[in-house]
């Protein structure tokens, strides 16, 4: 169990969505810290293959041709 506490103006947001949609506020917050978790999953995963020398990359023109476009 996560306890936080939240500035005044999100949590009445979160309340206004909960109420609007039937939904409870649990649920908001799980998806948004889900969506935002993905979201630094990648990025930090983006950082650590940008170093890597055996890298794989090509060209734009090599991508445009394997995408047909």
């Amino acid at each position: 169990m996560i306890s936080i506490r939240l500035p005044k103006e999100m949590e009445q947001r979160i309340n206004n969505l909960a109420k609007s949609t039937q939904r409870p506020k649990s649920f908001f917050i799980r998806e948004a810290l889900s969506n935002y978790l993905e979201d630094m999953e990648d990025y930090y995963d983006v950082l650590k293959r940008k170093n890597e020398k055996d890298r794989n990359l090509i060209s734009l023109e090599e991508l445009k041709s394997a995408l047909d476009v």
